[in-house]
């Protein structure tokens, strides 16, 4: 881990010296202060990866150094350096938050694997950090055996080892992220971080900072640096969910970064090499988004190398059963089996799923709900009134069906839709339709009798 920027601390200069010229060698960038205090007014203006102290100086020893850090809640890692070695200022020292403890005199290879140790001892508690915060979200595996879905598991596994920048596509409630995720998996990047941010979820005036971090004092606010997102990922794969909704003078920083693979942090001069994968995704036709002006021609070339679109739910029917099942299974309930009736799934699979993947798990739990775990039945989806079959004329031909029933049965599928998309909330529903919250009880009352509307 080279190209560190490493604050030593130490009353002599001819020591001072001889640490920055070892640790040049080793590749690093080295700032000096001739004790505590000194530190702590370098350290309070500049980004530091490590700190190297003595341990005996005067106004500030080591100790109150260290002491002082973690009073700032820096995480910054400390090597203590000392001639005087004891067991008491050894303990001293890891009590108050050293990761290394080296005596002097010392040869440069104890010095470079203290400093080795240190660096990558904060590198795993910053993927620690990320990855306790990862497992919260929780990530399903693909499900189903269709066509469609076999043509993208082939394509993936093909995409994966390439370093390509990748284009996915598809419909909202498709598995966009889950699809990044299994690329990021199918790579030589997998034991590295996989950064998911999505575009449109984040205020433009913010976005930038969380993607390329900032240095302390760039805005108001910005009271100790932070570090990126795309330097978060540096090694790993970075996943810009939502690309169109990334402002336009965004769009031209990230074609920098996909082209020279460097960044800049916010308020900072210092350019940061990185070597990280970007996939992006859209839920829009990323042509008719260049021709709308929301992204940009030169980076949908960019990033699109590679494209994966995802097929909706609709076109691949037949995985219908197994993702039931498998959000069964997921919300804590015992599997099927053949506890799902034929017409159930009939039904399922005949239904157009407007929202997808996710708009079938939302319903399967709340039928769940509804049958309190047993045989779930049609009354426990909100799918709209069965379909007619058109009656014969007397000539064999089909006739019409009656206007009303057609006009009834739009009606009752456009409710169902708002409902799935208000997540069950009929007040929210009702507001969507744009119709009283009275009303869509008496509609729901109409077309789903048999359930309870309470």
């Amino acid at each position: 881990m080279k190209d560190k920027q490493i604050l030593v601390v130490d009353d002599e200069p001819k020591m001072r010296r001889v640490l920055e010229i070892m640790l040049q060698k080793m590749g690093h960038r080295v700032l000096a202060a001739g004790n505590g205090r000194e530190a702590l007014t370098i350290y309070q203006g500049s980004t530091v990866d490590l700190v190297i102290t003595d341990l005996r100086m005067p106004e500030m020893d080591g100790i109150e150094l260290l002491a002082a850090l973690r009073a700032q809640e820096s995480d910054v890692p400390v090597v203590v350096i000392t001639a005087h070695g004891t067991i008491e200022t050894a303990v001293a020292a890891m009590k108050h938050g050293a990761c290394d403890y080296i005596l002097r005199p010392f040869d440069v290879d104890v010095l470079e694997l203290a400093v080795q140790r240190a660096l990558n001892g904060a590198e795993m508690v910053r993927q620690n950090t990320f990855l306790k915060q990862e497992l919260n979200r929780g990530w399903d595996a693909f499900i189903g055996t269709s066509e469609p879905m076999r043509a993208v598991y082939d394509l993936i596994r093909r995409v994966g080892p390439s370093k390509a920048s990748v284009l996915i596509t598809g419909e909202t409630g498709t598995g966009k992220e889950l699809a990044a995720r299994a690329i990021h998996n199918a790579s030589p990047r997998r034991d590295r971080l996989f950064v998911p941010i999505n575009c449109a979820a984040i205020p433009a005036d913010i976005l930038e900072s969380e993607l390329f971090g900032y240095e302390k004092g760039a805005f108001t606010g910005a009271v100790k640096e932070r570090v990126g997102k795309f330097e978060l990922a540096d090694g790993g794969t970075i996943f810009l969910d939502e690309l169109t909704e990334m402002p336009l003078g965004l769009q031209a920083k990230l074609l920098r970064v996909l082209q020279e693979n460097t960044i800049e942090r916010l308020g900072g001069n210092r350019v940061i090499n990185l070597d990280i994968r970007i996939i992006a995704a859209t839920n829009r036709d990323p042509l008719e988004a260049v021709r709308d002006g929301k992204l940009r021609e030169d980076l949908y070339y960019r990033v699109n190398v590679i494209s994966v679109d995802l097929p909706p739910l609709r076109k691949r029917p037949e995985d219908i059963a197994g993702l039931v099942e498998h959000f069964v299974i997921k919300h804590g309930y015992s599997p099927l089996g053949a506890k799902l009736p034929p017409a159930v799934l009939d039904r399922l699979m005949a239904y157009a799923w407007p929202g997808n993947v996710r708009e079938l798990e939302n319903m399967v739990e709340r039928a769940l709900i509804l049958s309190g775990g047993g045989v779930l039945d049609e009354a426990h989806f909100l799918l709209g009134p069965k379909v007619v079959p058109a009656a014969s004329a007397p000539d064999g031909s089909k006739s019409l069906s009656p206007l009303t029933q057609a006009v009834e049965g739009l009606e009752a599928r456009l409710i169902d839709e708002a409902l799935a998309q208000a997540g069950g909330n009929k007040a929210r529903a009702a507001a969507l339709l744009d119709i009283s919250e009275r009303t869509l009880w008496y509609k729901l009352k109409k077309y789903h009798p048999d359930q309870n509307s309470e």
